[in-house]
């Protein structure tokens, strides 16, 4: 399985962006595909998620309201549409997938089997 994630870039406050994961490499019916951030310093977060059976979502709570992820099953592509982006959103994005994904699961980094590269997005003030 691999990931390409992309997207990222550098906006100011109050910007949007739209991240992109393309899946390859599998079938990804019983997939759950993902976002996680890290910032210099702070652990690596769960974002949000979609179950690409179901289409179950979760989102962390300091982006509910804000972002919104998505799937295009035909393209095996998942995207993370980001608004009214903040400065303590600025991380590295990691595109990450889960086998064997169970309906409205946690979002728990053991639970993802696959990471892609990570995107870069930057919020100024």
């Amino acid at each position: 399985v691999q990931l390409q994630a992309s997207g990222g870039g550098l906006v100011q406050t109050g910007g949007s962006l739209r991240l992109s994961c393309a899946a390859s490499g599998s079938t990804f019916d019983d997939y759950a595909i993902g976002w996680f951030r890290q910032a210099p310093g702070k652990e690596r977060e769960g974002v949000s998620y979609i179950g690409l059976r179901d289409g179950d979502t979760y989102y962390a709570d300091s982006v509910k309201g804000r972002f919104a992820i998505s799937s295009d099953s035909a393209k095996n592509m998942v995207y993370l549409q980001m608004n009214s982006l903040k400065p303590e959103d600025t991380a590295l994005y990691y595109c990450a997938a889960e086998r064997l994904h169970v309906r409205n699961a946690p979002m728990l980094r053991g639970l993802f089997d696959y990471w892609g590269q990570g995107t870069q997005v930057t919020v100024s003030s």
